[in-house]
């Protein structure tokens, strides 16, 4: 029996990112005329210990790896930052804000804007068994929520070091999957790292064959880890007490190639396995135009999702993409 099929339209929404963290940042993604869904910051049950000094991000040139003046630790950017800074480097982890915080913003979200029938991804991570209680709190909140809802499994980041992005080991992976149930009550789908070499995508897709009466969609992809931004050739901008210490993941457009390489591959793998057909890929990486929304769907992306270039231009860019395509979201 096929899992409950994702729905997003128009074809276009956020990512989990820090501007995707508060009620703010999300009334403005849910009422923009150009999206069709919503994605949460990744949220744990009891809330990640975000630190101020220690969880940062910046803007860079991907011409030049020159880094902006400036880092932030919240959903404000850094004052003044240049057009030219198009990429992202970034070393925090997930929201501050529970579970529970981003269910009660939904239902503040839904007394406001009671006409409006977006899906709503929530993201979340933690352990197996945490996605287990998300899981079911999700499922309970759903019943008092005119949103259609969805759940994101975060199983990527790669700023977390006392636990490796599970999705690039087998083992660790279907520990998160075999505790999922086999008939969902709505859309779950699993947030990929980028891929690398084909090892890796056969791994994914062993794991997700077993279980592919509970998964409707993928996200690909997260960030690419181990990644570092000098200033002045030296000075480590994201933690300049530390050398080294404000290695991150990367994103905006120098992400935008392997990004467009992992959701035509996932594509391609999940449509020759006929249990894993059915699966929609959500293409994240690099998009903050028209012509990056078209490749996206090109490859064989389901929707595509916006990232750095939601810090960089504000909500706005969803409307700059729409204009771009001249509302033709179809490819």
């Amino acid at each position: 029996m096929s899992p409950p099929a994702l729905i997003i339209s128009p074809p276009l929404l956020n990512s989990a990112t820090p501007w995707a963290t508060d009620l703010e940042n999300l009334r403005a993604i849910l009422t923009s005329p150009s999206t069709g869904a919503v994605t949460t910051r990744t949220s744990l049950i009891h809330g990640f210990d975000h630190q101020h000094a220690d969880h940062r991000y910046l803007f860079f040139n991907p011409g030049s790896s020159k880094p902006d003046k400036g880092t932030s630790s919240t959903p404000v950017a850094p004052a003044g930052h240049t057009e030219s800074a198009a990429a992202s480097l970034n070393n925090l982890g997930y929201s501050p804000i529970p579970l529970d915080g981003y269910l009660g913003f939904l239902t503040e979200l839904a007394r406001e804007h009671a006409q409006i029938r977006k899906t709503i991804i929530i993201s979340v991570t933690g352990s197996p068994q945490d996605i287990q209680t998300c899981y079911e709190r999700i499922k309970a909140a759903s019943k008092d929520l005119p949103f259609p809802l969805a759940m994101e499994i975060n199983l990527s980041c790669p700023n977390i070091p006392s636990a490796p992005p599970p999705a690039y080991d087998g083992d660790a992976l279907a520990k998160y999957l075999v505790g999922l149930p086999d008939a969902p009550a709505f859309p779950i789908g699993v947030k990929t790292p980028p891929y690398t070499h084909h090892g890796q995508f056969a791994t994914l897709i062993a794991a997700l064959r077993p279980v592919a009466s509970s998964l409707s969609f993928i996200t690909a992809t997260n960030t690419l880890g181990s990644c570092l931004i000098l200033e002045g050739g030296t000075t480590d901008i994201l933690k300049p007490q530390l050398p080294n210490s404000g290695i991150g993941g990367m994103a905006g457009p120098p992400l935008h190639p392997i990004a467009l390489g992992n959701v035509a591959t996932l594509r391609q793998l999940a449509d020759g396995v006929p249990d894993l057909k059915h699966l929609k890929i959500i293409g994240v990486g690099g998009v903050g135009d028209g012509e990056g929304y078209r490749r996206m769907r090109a490859v064989g992306a389901y929707a595509v999702a916006v990232g750095t270039a939601l810090g960089k231009q504000g909500p706005g860019v969803f409307e700059r993409i729409e204009r771009d395509i001249k509302g033709a979201w179809e490819v």
